[in-house]
């Protein structure tokens, strides 16, 4: 379990508030978080802010946000909110990672590593077989098997995996179960795993909100399988979300007359990586598993915002200026009403310089992992990705699969 700082309950409700505020996703939830240091103080603030700008803006109240609490609490799910110490560690690197996820079931399955397994709704009784094979594999190997309860290779991964803890991954809220005869399938999951949602209590899934979900499954996981998938399909952008947030990529060969077959062949020519067995999976995931997975920017929108059409409806404010290096820190640390923030080295912010120029010195034009930029440096974990996250936003650096990154030339 990481460490982490607790958000009481009166945070907590406004940290609900605001996201369920229409046209606030990830993005601008992280914005206004930056800018105000609070939620509290960014609800307060948005009224004025959309005046300003001549928009329209319905904040979340009190009574809706406390109904969906309650509603969640009969159902036996918690919210647990960016930086606290049960959310997951491999999503928080998530670019877009939500702000609350609701989670139903046993919370320490979010601490194991995991590996996302995905394919087609129509699944050939092959790629069904060798899913059940590869799901079951990975829960022996000590991995929790990923997924996002749709028909065929999902549920087969899911109900593979059940002994060893698998994890689904819901389009829509806890009481809105889709597809809907996979229910009774989602109650023996949360026996020994869990299943996580981003979305409202009550909100029953649309068009959009199945790629939400799949950058989700992506971002828990330290790699992602396709097992089978057409060439349009949301499998694919599964593997396109793994791809852009720095996790490995595995694709199943299949035969070139099936069109099952078409999405996996295509992704091995795009360099992801033969699934043959399931060791060809294990034995690429164990050196990540102490490594972890490659940390994106906190506070943009990030790639996985260009997979399609974009994911939410949110407002840009062009007027809040980026937060300051003391701001990610407190974010990043879970804190909603401001605090002093130290690393365990006893290091403050202001360190930072000295970091991103040590960071600096040891890239080079050819990618290098991050794990070996913490051990060269001897500086701690967090404030060589704080480092690196500056040199991103500067465009001084490039991210590469496998949590490496490289120095662009200037």
């Amino acid at each position: 379990m990481t460490q982490g700082v607790r958000l009481d309950d009166e945070q907590r409700l406004n940290w609900l508030r605001l996201i369920r505020s229409d046209n606030v996703g990830p993005r601008t939830f992280r914005t206004l978080i930056a800018r105000f240091g609070s939620a509290s103080a960014a609800l307060a603030a948005l009224p004025e802010m959309a005046r300003k700008s001549g928009r329209t803006i319905r904040i979340a109240s009190v009574d809706d946000a406390e109904r969906e609490l309650a509603a969640a609490k009969r159902l036996g799910v918690s919210f647990i909110a960016l930086g606290e110490p049960d959310y997951p560690v491999a999503l928080r690197a998530v670019d877009s990672a939500p702000p609350i996820i609701a989670v139903r079931g046993d919370v320490t399955a979010l601490a194991q590593p995991m590996v996302a397994v995905v394919g087609s709704r129509n699944a050939s009784a092959n790629g069904l077989t060798f899913t059940e094979r590869l799901a079951r594999g990975l829960g022996e190997a000590g991995f929790v098997v990923v997924s996002g309860l749709a028909r065929g290779i999902d549920t087969r991964a899911h109900a593979a995996s059940l002994a060893t803890g698998t994890i689904a991954v819901l389009a829509g809220g806890h009481d809105r179960i889709y597809p809907p005869e996979n229910e009774p399938l989602l109650m023996q999951i949360v026996r020994q795993g869990a299943a996580v949602c981003e979305m409202p209590m009550g909100w029953t899934a649309r068009g959009r909100d199945f790629p939400r979900r799949n950058r989700v499954v992506s971002g828990l996981a330290l790699g992602t399988v396709v097992v089978e998938a057409a060439l349009k399909s949301g499998s694919l952008i599964t593997a396109r979300f793994a791809m852009e947030q720095g996790r490995e990529v595995f694709a199943v060969p299949g035969s070139p007359l099936d069109p099952r077959a078409q999405g996996p062949n295509d992704l091995i020519r795009q360099g992801a990586t033969l699934c043959g067995t399931v060791d060809d999976v294990v034995s690429a995931l164990a050196p990540l598993i102490d490594a972890g997975p490659a940390q994106k920017s906190l506070f943009d929108a990030g790639d996985a915002d260009n997979v399609g059409e974009p994911l939410w409806d949110e407002f840009d404010w062009p007027e809040i200026e980026p937060p300051p290096v003391a701001h990610r820190l407190a974010y990043d640390s879970g804190f909603d009403d401001g605090g002093s923030v130290r690393d365990e080295r006893g290091l403050f912010p202001a360190q930072m310089e000295d970091a991103a120029t040590l960071v600096t010195g040891l890239l080079g034009a050819s990618p290098v992992d991050i794990d070996e930029l913490v051990r060269g440096s001897g500086l701690p974990v967090r404030f060589v990705q704080m480092a690196l996250l500056d040199l991103e936003l500067a465009g001084r650096i490039a991210r590469h699969p496998g949590n490496r990154v490289s120095l662009l030339a200037q």
